[in-house]
């Protein structure tokens, strides 16, 4: 898709810096450059030069130039490297615009990567997390993505996905062949393995999301057993005020951390029990609150007090599914709990116990496959694969149970319409083209 005109813009960090680039990319750059610096760079190598407007001197330093195809955008890009003040950058920015370009717009030079297929919309999506990694983790798997490793799977998913497509979507317009293709083995296998793929995949981005937005961990429990002394472990810092009055956390405390390179939100909650005070009563409400939206919800138990009556005080409240009970305060106690698989036995005060309990949060974080290997994925990709797997599953049945091959092929043009969303390498008329290609439809 060509773009008609040229766009620039600051492309170092807001601030005062050693470097300042101003980027331009469009049919002019080139021009502009040659305004400006009264040079003709050769493409690739770093040029030294004035600045100049007006025979005004605004800066000196460093011209690269990228002719199109070979760039970020697919365009023309110059990029003129001064020095890195606000003042000096804003300068040269209003005289690269006086000379032919306009002010770029939030993100649209990855827009014009995407729309000259330099990238695709997950590697620009990529670009946009990488830059705001708050981990190293984070960061390194949104590299993942813009390096193609998401993208690739999707693609090699939608290949297979539209393979099983044309095979069926031809058996029904060549009746005549006389194919009971609904029964043949080969291609129920097919699907299953397609089926099997896209949970797989599925999986790997909802650890990649969470690698990408954080994970959100809450504890909860009665007033007084330790929650608040919980979060200062976590934050390694006296982030909450710890009190032998009950209720004294009265509100959420929220708390950004990272355990292992994961980011992660932690909040600590107001005591649940009942109570007449209205400040209390808000604050338990909002605990709840937390109970709902919560990744993983840490639920603390005295050990030195009644357990199970605790436990019953807590069982009607509307827990995540991952959820950790932590028995803290051990060590007043000489009967030691035996913890189950998701228990940890813990003393707040001594730290006895924290370490396995944050290597149990990171196995429940990391129960999706290997945070190794992950690539970073967004809400938006969340929701189209889940749609696609709920269009393969059904295609699958009908497909085992012999149903009508129409309604499979539906389902299986459904599937891919929601794949196809995630990266936007695929439309109706790739499919037109793949058909043509692998079958000789004019016999």
């Amino acid at each position: 898709m060509k773009q008609h005109d040229t766009i620039a813009a600051i492309a170092t960090a807001p601030g005062v810096g050693g470097v300042g680039i101003i980027r331009i990319s469009g049919d002019k750059a080139l021009e502009i450059c040659t305004k400006l610096c009264h040079k003709v760079p050769k493409p690739r190598q770093a040029l030294f030069a004035q600045f100049k407007h007006n025979k005004q001197l605004i800066d000196e330093g460093i011209v690269l130039f990228f002719p199109n195809p070979h760039s970020f955008t697919g365009e023309d890009v110059v990029e003129l490297q001064g020095h890195g003040g606000p003042v000096v950058m804003n300068m040269l920015l209003q005289a690269v615009l006086a000379c032919g370009a306009r002010q770029a717009q939030a993100g649209e030079f990855s827009q014009r990567a995407f729309l000259n297929d330099k990238i695709d919309l997950v590697q620009a999506e990529a670009i946009a997390d990488l830059i705001s990694s708050s981990t190293e983790q984070a960061a390194i798997a949104a590299q993942r993505s813009l390096q193609g490793d998401f993208s690739n799977k999707v693609s090699e998913i939608l290949k297979k996905l539209i393979g099983l497509r044309v095979w069926i979507e031809a058996a029904i317009d060549f009746p005549e062949e006389e194919i009971d293709f609904l029964a043949d083995k080969a291609q129920q296998q097919k699907m299953q393995d397609l089926h099997q793929s896209l949970k797989d995949l599925l999986a790997k981005a909802q650890q990649g999301e969470l690698l990408n937005k954080g994970v959100m961990i809450g504890i909860v429990g009665q007033p007084n057993v330790g929650k608040s002394s919980l979060l200062n472990l976590f934050t390694r810092n006296e982030t909450a005020i710890v009190s032998d009055v009950a209720g004294t956390t009265r509100d959420v405390v929220k708390e950004n951390i990272n355990i292992h390179g994961i980011p992660v939100l932690i909040i600590d909650t107001a005591g649940i029990h009942i109570t007449e005070d209205k400040v209390e009563q808000e604050g338990i409400k909002r605990a709840k609150q937390i109970l709902k939206q919560a990744d993983i919800i840490l639920q603390v138990i005295d050990s030195s007090q009644d357990v199970e009556k605790q436990k019953q005080n807590l069982a009607d409240l509307p827990f995540s599914k991952r959820k950790v009970t932590v028995y803290n305060k051990v060590d007043l106690i000489t009967n030691k709990q035996n913890p189950e698989d998701n228990e940890v036995v813990l003393s707040a005060k001594t730290k006895q116990g924290f370490e396995e309990l944050e290597n149990k949060i990171l196995h429940m974080i990391n129960s999706q496959g290997d945070i190794e290997s992950s690539f970073s994925a967004r809400a938006r990709h969340i929701t189209q694969l889940q749609k696609t797997v709920e269009n393969i599953a059904i295609a699958e049945h009908n497909f085992l149970n012999n149903q009508a091959g129409e309604l499979v092929a539906e389902d299986l043009r459904q599937a891919q319409e929601h794949l196809s969303q995630i990266t936007g390498d695929f439309t109706s008329d790739d499919l037109l083209g793949e058909i043509f290609s692998s079958f000789c439809i004019g016999k």
